[in-house]
């Protein structure tokens, strides 16, 4: 299992648990992390960070492009529930898409610091969360479990970048996406529920084994992505499954969780102050 884990990447020294206490594979699979050290975050409070240590794909839903992946990765409306009304919010908005492997960290962590406004889960099957899938189905995630939070970050100590869907999506062999909100480290952690005021880089939850997927939806114009993440996603010297099905390549980058992934972009309403002057 050792010999396994290391052929993976997989570091050993970072868990909080002794290795030889990781005796099984769900241990393994579930083991925290010394994230405060091993996992630094931006000090800046304007800055998205990762929400896992993943593959991660950005885009908008502002374009046409099968480069953005509109209508094909996943169907807005049937991805945050088409009964529940926030499909408007984010109906012109940016995503980030965070593919975990079986290898990785399976906590995942909160984005952006706010309010929580909803949160519910959504029944569905489970199907693999894989490239192959993605770009075989045309809407597999939304066939999929989900569990979904509403954060307002627009509030006194928020990240300020409007209204965050965070979509936490089972996948084949995920037995659970178990909610474990927890402010200190993996102490005392709690169930995510309206009103919680949620902080940035804290742990939010916990995918059961299988492979996993979290998508981020952000509000039109409130957030720049990092431009790694813009220029990798083009690059043609990688060979990506992805490139199955869409007109060019779309690359994922490797993320670190708690890593930058975007900046605060100014509110509408600051902007519109700013241009009146």
């Amino acid at each position: 299992m050792r010999r396994y884990l290391e052929s993976c990447g997989v570091d050993l020294s970072e868990c909080v648990e002794l290795p030889e206490r990781l005796d099984t594979p769900r241990k393994l699979f579930e083991r925290q992390i010394r994230f405060w050290h091993c996992r630094p975050m931006p000090d800046d409070p304007a800055t998205v960070v990762a929400p896992a240590d993943a593959r991660t794909l950005v885009g908008s839903l502002r374009e046409n492009s099968a480069l953005f992946l509109k209508g094909k990765f996943f169907h807005l409306d049937e991805l945050v529930g088409e009964d529940r009304g926030w499909a408007d919010t984010f109906r012109t908005g940016d995503f980030s898409v965070h593919r975990l492997t079986p290898d990785k960290y399976h906590y995942t962590h909160v984005p952006v610091s706010g309010r929580v406004v909803d949160s519910y889960e959504i029944a569905g099957r489970y199907h693999a969360c894989n490239p192959g899938a993605v770009v075989t189905v045309m809407t597999p995630y939304s066939k999929n479990r989900r569990s979904v939070v509403i954060l307002d970050t627009d509030v006194p100590e928020g990240t300020q970048v409007g209204r965050v869907a965070i979509i936490e999506i089972a996948a084949l062999m995920v037995g659970d996406v178990v909610q474990c909100y927890s402010a200190d480290r993996y102490r005392s952690p709690v169930p995510v529920q309206p009103g919680m005021l949620l902080e940035r880089g804290a742990v939010k939850g916990l995918f059961r084994p299988g492979g996993s997927t979290v998508v981020l939806v952000f509000q039109s114009g409130r957030v720049a992505f990092a431009e790694d993440l813009l220029r990798n996603r083009l690059r043609a010297d990688v060979e990506t499954r992805f490139s199955l099905g869409f007109g060019r390549p779309l690359v994922e980058t490797d993320l670190p969780v708690r890593s930058l992934l975007a900046r605060r972009q100014q509110s509408p309403a600051v902007q519109e102050a700013h241009d009146g002057e």
